[in-house]
């Protein structure tokens, strides 16, 4: 069975104030290409197919378009899942009435953990579709008060798919998470940390003969050739200039192992970032002029209207910076991002709070910090 495995799209992202619709149709109808060529047996897209809970109109009508592009004209069955930045209630529109069509949308955990089943000529392949999910959602679900991180959250989803299936046959597990050891970048949201930590074991997923998973813009490996994030389709911040975005198409044989190859998916314009001296830009371009730009000049001299005047020969830059001011600041600027990483939502206002009061904040105020944090949360995917 060839499964082709794609995530993150983001549809209706806003990066530096450039609305990226444009870009991600241009890409995706590229993976239309790649999909009409291939002829993948299954399609799975791992979450955040938007990247909020309300997206914009044309992000609506671009997903529209490819869905159906897939399942009325192509006819291959998609497999998608909601991711964190996605609403699990408006994805769940005509979920039913779309799996007529062999488009199975699964937008909130159900506790039954149902997989979806296909069949080639080696027998059956099951395919367990699991939503981004909190633990406080799974510990409702499952009635479970131990579960209080996404680790243990997921280690009882793990356990209880084990015990209603026959692990010999061939599986393919489909998640939206954020697992220990992957590396990570800039336009990647920080999953929640109230009550435990964001990371998950990928130790879990061993069991199973495919991982496709979601969250993390970087395709990578994690432990495992067969735990995999496909990646973003697009280069959302400049921390991710160096990434090589592609789909993964898994080749799945009669034994359960995996054949895997990336095809790579080619920008529009691409998201670099240069440094140089002003007049060695302006005189002597680098590489293509039209794409979205990071540029760190090298001059320590004033410049008249530095950002005017390159424009003028690189009319997409995003940033400018001075390279000079920058390595200065960048072993800082990265310690505080990491810290910034480690921290859960509330800790980081109970940060701001004893920065601004001088005082460190109440326990009771800590956990009603903690209660609208978790309210907010919810309520930003669309819940």
């Amino acid at each position: 069975m060839k499964i082709l495995h794609t995530a993150d799209w983001h549809l209706g992202k806003i990066v530096n104030s450039v609305h990226m619709t444009d870009e991600q149709e241009y890409v995706l109808y590229q993976l239309l290409e790649i999909i009409k060529a291939e002829k993948p047996d299954v399609i799975i897209i791992a979450g955040d197919l938007y990247d909020r809970a309300i997206p914009p109109k044309e992000a609506v009508e671009l997903l529209n378009k490819v869905l159906t592009c897939l399942v009325a004209d192509y006819k291959i069955p998609v497999l998608a899942i909601a991711g964190n930045h996605d609403s699990p209630d408006r994805l769940e529109f005509g979920n039913q009435l779309f799996r007529t069509q062999e488009l199975y949308i699964e937008t909130k955990l159900q506790a039954q953990l149902n997989p979806i089943v296909f069949h080639d000529e080696n027998g059956p392949v099951y395919f367990h579709l699991i939503p981004y999910i909190e633990p406080a959602e799974a510990r409702q679900l499952f009635n479970d008060e131990e579960i209080n991180s996404h680790h243990t959250a997921m280690e009882t989803i793990i356990n209880k798919i084990k015990q209603l299936n026959d692990m010999n046959e061939r599986h393919v597990f489909i998640g939206h998470a954020f697992l220990a050891g992957g590396m990570e970048s800039e336009s990647e949201e920080r999953l929640s940390m109230v009550g435990g930590s964001p990371y998950i074991d990928a130790s879990l997923f061993q069991d199973f003969n495919y991982t496709a998973f979601g969250h993390l813009h970087q395709a990578q490996r994690v432990t495992s050739e067969v735990i995999r994030y496909s990646g973003s389709i697009l280069k959302y911040s400049f921390s991710e200039a160096n990434h090589r975005k592609s789909v993964t198409i898994v080749d799945l044989d009669g034994n359960g192992s995996c054949k895997l190859s990336q095809i790579p998916l080619i920008p529009k314009h691409d998201m670099r970032i240069v440094e140089g001296y002003f007049s060695e830009l302006i005189s002597n371009p680098k590489g293509n002029t039209e794409d979205y730009l990071h540029i760190l000049l090298l001059d320590e001299g004033q410049i008249i209207d530095p950002m005017n005047k390159l424009r003028k020969v690189y009319p997409n830059i995003l940033r400018l910076e001075r390279k000079t001011l920058e390595s200065k600041n960048s072993l800082l600027d990265l310690k505080r991002i990491r810290q910034k990483q480690s921290k859960s939502h509330s800790e980081m206002f109970a940060s701001f709070y004893e920065e601004i009061k001088g005082v460190p904040i109440s326990d009771s105020n800590q956990k009603q910090v903690e209660k609208v944090v978790s309210k907010l949360l919810k309520k930003e995917r669309g819940e």
